[in-house]
């Protein structure tokens, strides 16, 4: 037999159950609500400002059209119906002024209305009501609770005028009044200096913003310009909190320029006593015998010679260059040269129009030489492409190699790793394809390696343009 604990359990997960469907759907809307709004700060901060205006606007508009003019047109139209009224008690009333002569001329003096008696006539076929008119709503209310009478308005006709007609046991009485005795006819000023002053505001807004914001872009766009290696002049404007970020980017940029410097000081340092090390042990071959023992040693110091130039060139990273715009035509033309004249068949070179690429050439061409290079020692034949993308520029080298396992393509970047099969520098340095993705990433792209259509290996180095 079940416990209290445990029907208190079973009440609790009862309970439990609309709680998780309603943070679902809370979660979902949230989720629409997320996709649906801009992204920009720009827009963002337009719907902070505007949105409240036009909560406030939507609100006193409302507020003056129950509250005021509504008030005002239904006081205005009780009136003229009143008036109305006891022009139909004073004329069934008082017999002796049965043409209706003095009556007409006391609602023409008094009453600023025109009267007439339409003996024999009967009230005109109703018409269609407008679809917006407080007047034809409010009129219609007022002689229905005064006077209980079948009637007739026409509240369109005439702009300026509004015409009642009203059963009488002798025939119609017929009144013609000014729109402005039963209508407040000027609240719309109201409204239109409302919706005018709130879209000057709003345009000043507009226009304060777009200043605001030019400074954040600007800051973004140099941002991006030095992460990939391009020397921007920056100067902070905009508000303080701009500013302040704009000063802290500017001695972060010092700071790592300085710490790239001193990197760059030390590496050249012991790049020259290292070099020089080499060089000794280079002459104190040159002295020995020519013995096989010899050409072992001499090769042992070519390979040092070579893993020294690739761990210099790995870390200093080729920092110092300055980006400049560069012709790829040229530049894959040189590539397909390299690559011959290291034993490979180079099959094709296409490239779409002649694309102008800002990067830093040396560097650019390291990154494609290293990948080109890396693709000649394992395959036969080369292929060598490139073309313009969305802002962004691709260039893809294809071979008909061994290729390397999808779960080992990002092995190979790291420094210094190996695969049993790899085809990172066999016998150099390991630092091929680091130095490669390095560069590219400097230029604010990525290498990526796929399967080739020729059966190989296809490196595919994508950079901003």
């Amino acid at each position: 037999m079940p416990g209290p604990a445990s029907s208190a359990s079973r009440r609790a997960g009862a309970l439990g159950v609309p709680v998780r469907r309603l943070h679902r759907a809370w979660r979902r809307v949230s989720r629409w609500i997320g996709d649906a709004l801009p992204k920009g700060l720009y827009a963002r901060s337009l719907i902070i400002i505007i949105a409240p205006v036009v909560l406030l606007q939507s609100v006193i508009a409302y507020t003056f059209m129950e509250r005021h003019w509504q008030l005002v047109t239904r006081r205005l139209s009780a009136a003229v119906t009143s008036d109305i009224a006891a022009l139909i008690d004073i004329y069934e009333t008082y017999p002796q002024d049965r043409n209706a002569e003095t009556l007409t001329r006391i609602a023409n003096e008094r009453l600023n209305l025109d009267l007439d008696i339409l003996k024999g006539a009967k009230l005109p076929t109703p018409g269609p009501r407008p679809f917006f008119s407080i007047l034809d709503e409010t009129l219609s209310d007022e002689i229905s609770r005064q006077i209980r009478r079948p009637y007739w308005i026409d509240t369109v006709g005439r702009s300026n005028l509004i015409e009642i007609r009203v059963a009488i046991p002798e025939g119609v009485m017929r009144i013609v009044a000014r729109r402005s005795q039963a209508y407040a006819s000027n609240s719309h000023i109201f409204l239109v200096w409302m919706t005018g002053s709130s879209l000057v505001l709003l345009g000043v807004a507009i226009l304060f913003l777009r200043n605001q914001i030019k400074p954040i872009l600007r800051l973004s766009a140099v941002a991006e310009g030095f992460g990939k290696g391009r020397d921007i002049e920056f100067k902070p404007r905009g508000a303080r909190e701009v500013r302040q970020a704009g000063h802290a980017f500017i001695e972060m940029k010092r700071r790592i320029e300085r710490a790239m410097e001193q990197r760059t000081t030390m590496l050249n340092g012991v790049s020259h006593d290292l070099r020089t090390i080499l060089t000794r042990f280079k002459l104190s071959l040159e002295f020995l015998d020519r013995t096989p023992e010899r050409e072992e040693l001499r090769r042992d110091v070519d390979e040092m010679s070579r893993m020294l130039e690739g761990y210099l060139a790995f870390a200093r990273g080729d920092s110092a260059e300055t980006a400049a715009a560069t012709d790829m035509r040229v530049m894959l033309e040189d590539l397909r040269s390299d690559v011959e004249r290291l034993g490979a068949h180079v099959a094709a070179v296409e490239l779409e129009g002649r694309p102008m690429v800002t990067v830093r050439p040396d560097a650019f061409r390291r990154c494609l030489f290293n990948l080109a290079a890396n693709a000649a020692r394992y395959a036969d034949t080369v292929a060598i492409s490139g073309r313009r993308e969305h802002r962004a520029f691709l260039v893809s080298i294809d071979d008909d190699g061994p290729g390397i396992p999808a779960e080992s393509r990002e092995e190979v970047f790291k420094p210094f790793v190996r695969l049993d099969d790899a085809r990172q520098d066999a016998g150099g340095s390991g630092l091929g394809l680091s130095i490669a993705r390095d560069i590219a990433r400097a230029h604010g792209g990525d290498v990526i390696l796929q399967d080739s259509p020729m059966g190989g290996l296809r490196a595919s180095v994508r950079i901003p343009a």
